[in-house]
């Protein structure tokens, strides 16, 4: 099981760790991915690192479909891809309706079309069979709209990239978990329980049969929150505060894919609890409201021998890398425990 480590969101201010991201080079951690939301870009900051290192892999984590045409992203993961000596990986994702139509402007539309098109026509891009062209429900190329110009014409990319080049997708749902797997080389879950594989390997079995074939190399990179102290509950707290924004807060009652998540891994009064009393603005009261039992199963929180006994169920799973959400200490104990 390989390693890798996410940088988070910026915050108010922009910042990298630079020192942090030298030292999981030197530990040999396998790659890097950023985050985005409504705030830093998931670009820039791997572009940054790219220049600053010469090993490790980098990759968007996620670059949201809604801010960029298929096209831009694929222009953008060449360019970087070969700048870095091919050590980028594409992480691509939907986000929710709450940023797709509340920051982008677009409409959150059926997710797993839009998903399919985009992928195809990076694809398409990245291998320069042809000069591109593509009929979509979301996408049209070249553009065909009743205001177009009619000048447009397939364009073949004059860049040539990695025909191969990685790209992973985040999903949490049954759905997407599957169009992970048929049309993508990764899946990056959030709030990933090792205690429910067979539920999820049935989900990726299912876009496996679509694809044809089970790929050889298909990478399942879980995010996860690993907090290293004595104290298990001060380890657990800051892992309840963000499954309390998520599960709570992020998205809208009845529209919360997180609040998904923690129903379908059977703990539904906790997740109802937990969206009442964040939606009211207990955010504390919510954060209480969390299960114990929740966090064990999505974290490794606690001393380091603890998080060695945890760690077993993640190494037994078939996770294939375990993307580390934590600070110094977090990273080098992973580093340790020889993951």
């Amino acid at each position: 099981m390989r390693l890798a480590l996410t940088l988070g969101y910026s915050g108010a201010r922009m910042t990298l760790d630079m020192d942090l991201v030298r030292e999981v080079e030197r530990l040999g951690y396998d790659s890097i991915w950023s985050a985005e939301s409504y705030g830093s870009d998931a670009v820039t900051p791997v572009a940054w690192i790219a220049a600053l290192t010469s090993r490790i892999h980098v990759g968007t984590g996620i670059m949201q479909l809604a801010g960029r045409t298929p096209a831009a992203t694929a222009m953008t993961a060449m360019t970087l891809d070969g700048l870095s000596g091919g050590r980028f990986r594409l992480g691509l994702g939907v986000s929710g309706p709450q940023v797709v139509e509340g920051w982008h402007g677009q409409a959150f539309g059926r997710p797993l079309q839009r998903t399919r098109e985009y992928v195809a026509i990076v694809r398409a891009i990245l291998r320069r069979e042809k000069p591109l062209e593509h009929r979509g429900d979301y996408y049209q190329i070249p553009y065909a709209g009743a205001d177009a110009s009619g000048l447009g014409k397939p364009l073949r990319s004059i860049l040539h990239g990695r025909p191969d080049l990685p790209i992973y997708l985040a999903a949490v749902g049954p759905k997407n978990v599957a169009l992970a797997a048929e049309i993508a080389d990764g899946w990056i879950p959030t709030f990933f329980s090792v205690r429910r594989i067979k539920m999820f390997r049935e989900w990726l079995d299912a876009g496996f049969r679509a694809r044809g074939t089970a790929p050889a190399a298909f990478d399942i990179m879980p995010m996860v929150a690993v907090v290293v102290g004595d104290d298990v509950a001060a380890c657990r707290a800051g892992v309840k505060a963000r499954l309390a924004l998520y599960v709570g807060g992020m998205g809208a009652r009845g529209r919360n894919f997180y609040n998904d998540i923690a129903r379908r891994y059977g703990y539904e009064e906790a997740a109802r609890t937990v969206q009442d009393l964040y939606l009211a603005g207990r955010k504390a009261e919510a954060e209480a409201a969390v299960p114990d039992a929740l966090v064990d199963e999505v974290a490794l929180c606690g001393p380091r021998e603890r998080v060695r006994e945890l760690l077993g169920e993640w190494r037994a799973s078939g996770v294939t890398t375990l993307m580390v959400a934590g600070d110094r200490l977090a990273a080098r104990t992973m580093a340790e425990l020889g993951s």
